[in-house]
């Protein structure tokens, strides 16, 4: 049965919506918590002592909505709770799962290590095995340390003390939702993979198990509004990764798409040698497609123009954690109104509600992982990236495969770097990462590395970042992609990052990013860039930026060889002002105007 959940519980909804099972408990509420700041605390007792203070989970301690609110540097942190194993879990395992801490983290369950975790944005799990007997009361302690020195993926939070241009506060510790959850002891389905195949009209299911038994078979059923549409099933014994085949009629075909996001309801089962139900899970799927043809990237067939905008993901309350589920549909909408048809999910892996979200809605997005952490200041070698990065993008790519949604993925991002005669880490990683997508999912086109540096010669897709922000010359800029010769970001001094443009789909990632103020623009001799900053000289009203707004994105609307844009972006982030809307999602300018400047056709939708 269903374990009923307290309505006053932070974010108390299931947060896996394509892996749900029925029994769960949610963790989220009141923990013990305390500040470890020279990380001593395993020798200082902290492990099996009561700590000092309280904290609200998911929210990081940074943040207001935690009751903590301590925005200084914490080299480690630690939380400690007593939870009951629910008494009807009988004859199951019991996984205790995180959907994600910051950084490293060590879970202790009555004093024995049960999980360690690096990744500051990725899930992971812990069997508790014999430790959760059901009905037994389970002390769950957790240390997350999260040093400011040293390579690290941590997106956009500032290394230095105060929030400073495009760098904000930190977070630490725990800020996604924690919960437990059953699972049957001898045959239980791992993450499903459900991957999209339009040209045959069906749907590809990969089942992984946790291990084979005689006679047990997995079962999956695929439904719509009027009722189930197909069932196939095959038998769970010979592999760990059984494969079936939906094959939609035709009839019963219906495309995903901005205009139609239409999901399929789909449940996932495991059946013994007698028939009866051991594992079920209800997950859902898309039937849409991504292609190349060309310079042209074309959703299900078609050429639809990618009206995107950078979104970050960030709270003034919350800081990475959305305050609650509807504030991740809100942001979805708020982009919508605007005229954007999708986001490009900026230096962040974000909540995998916000996915669901976004395939419910019809909203496309750029799947993108938090690299920024890996300067060195060395000279020409000034990016190093490690193997850690491959491991959490793989993670990520694992968790997020079966959104359909997403069309694209952005492994790194602006990891500017000279090309040279030496090979760098940096170029090690760029291809381990765009190679370790391509092996997760040949399916969705790669960037290996959004603006620069593109140093794998056979990327899928070519971008670049450009804030010009006169029209008429950022026109020029971006001039030349119908010869092949597209703008492409290159030193102030004009040593090249990228390899050549070699003739792939193009589109321009980052641009406008129009510092508005509204509150300072009274001020003629301009503000602090330090509490209000952007790009360029900032509108004096409100008019002038729609004005500007119009004009930049009329340049990449009017270029029939560029298949989409990302504007820089969807929300005011602290100091950072350039966004559509202010960091309190109110309205800045009248959306209608902007929206107004984005909808109407594109040269790339024409037909050609």
């Amino acid at each position: 049965m269903p374990v009923p959940h307290p309505t006053d519980l932070p974010r108390p909804e299931y947060p896996r919506p394509q892996f749900v099972r029925a029994a769960w408990l949610n963790l989220n509420g009141e923990w013990q918590f305390e500040i470890d700041r020279s990380d001593t605390g395993l020798e200082r007792g902290l492990r099996d002592r009561a700590l000092t203070g309280r904290i609200v989970v998911p929210f990081c301690p940074e943040s207001e909505l935690s009751g903590v609110g301590e925005t200084d540097f914490l080299e480690a942190v630690w939380y400690r709770r007593t939870v009951s194993v629910p008494e009807d879990w009988t004859d199951a395992r019991v996984l205790l799962h995180f959907g994600a801490v910051d950084h490293d983290t060590t879970v202790w369950v009555d004093g024995t290590e049960v999980a360690r975790h690096r990744g500051g944005f990725t899930p992971f799990s812990a069997d508790l095995g014999d430790l959760a007997a059901p009905g037994r009361e389970l002390t769950v302690v957790v240390r997350a340390r999260d040093s400011r020195h040293g390579v690290q993926a941590r997106g956009k939070q500032a290394t230095w003390y105060a929030n400073s241009h495009c760098h904000y506060t930190r977070t630490t510790g725990i800020w996604q939702t924690v919960w437990m959850e059953p699972v049957p002891r001898s045959v239980a389905l791992r993450r499903p993979r459900v991957t999209p195949d339009l040209a045959s009209g069906s749907i590809h299911v990969e089942l992984p198990l946790t291990a084979n038994a005689p006679g047990h078979r997995v079962r999956a059923t695929l439904s719509d509004a009027d009722g189930p549409v197909v069932t196939a099933e095959s038998r769970a014994d010979l592999g760990l990764a059984p494969r079936l085949v939906l094959a939609v009629p035709e009839d019963r075909r219906r495309v995903w798409s901005p205009a139609d996001p239409h999901l399929y309801d789909l449940v996932l089962e495991v059946l013994d040698a007698g028939g009866e139900v051991v594992d079920s899970v209800r997950s859902y799927a898309g039937l849409r497609s991504v292609a190349i043809h060309g310079k042209r990237l074309l959703l299900n067939g078609e050429p639809v123009f990618q009206r995107l905008v950078l979104d970050q993901g960030y709270y003034a309350d919350g800081l990475m954690t959305a305050p609650s589920d509807a504030d991740l549909v809100r942001d979805i909408e708020l982009g919508l109104a605007a005229g954007f048809n999708g986001a490009r999910l900026h230096q962040k892996v974000f909540e995998e509600r916000y996915l669901y979200h976004a395939d419910r809605l019809g909203y496309l997005v750029w799947g993108e992982f938090g690299d920024w952490g890996c300067e060195t200041g060395v000279r020409d070698d000034n990016q190093r990236p490690d193997a850690s990065y491959v491991a959490q993008w793989l993670e990520a790519l694992e968790r997020d495969h079966s959104h359909p949604s997403i069309v694209g993925w952005c492994p790194l991002n602006e990891t500017y770097q000279h090309l040279h005669d030496r090979v760098t880490g940096l170029d090690d990683v760029t291809r381990a990462m765009f190679l370790a997508t391509k092996q997760a999912d040949p399916g969705r086109p790669v960037i290996d590395a959004s603006g620069y540096a593109h140093r794998v010669a056979e990327t899928d897709v070519y971008d670049s970042h450009c804030y010009e922000q006169d029209p008429a010359a950022f026109a020029k800029t971006m001039a030349g992609l119908a010869e092949d010769r597209p703008y492409v970001n290159a030193d102030p001094d004009g040593r090249p990052w990228s390899l050549p443009y070699r003739g792939q789909p193009y589109f321009c990632s980052e641009f406008g990013g129009v510092w508005w103020d509204p509150q300072a623009a009274a001020n003629a001799a301009g503000d602090d860039t330090e509490a209000s900053w952007g790009y360029g000289e900032r509108p004096r009203t409100a008019a002038e930026f729609v004005e500007r707004f119009t004009g930049l994105t009329a340049v990449l609307l009017d270029d029939p060889d560029m298949f989409g844009y990302c504007y820089t972006q969807l929300t005011d982030v602290f100091q950072e002002r350039n966004g559509v809307y202010r960091f309190d999602r109110s309205e800045k300018v009248d959306t209608a105007l902007l929206r107004a400047a984005q909808t109407r056709p594109a040269a790339f939708e024409n037909d050609r």
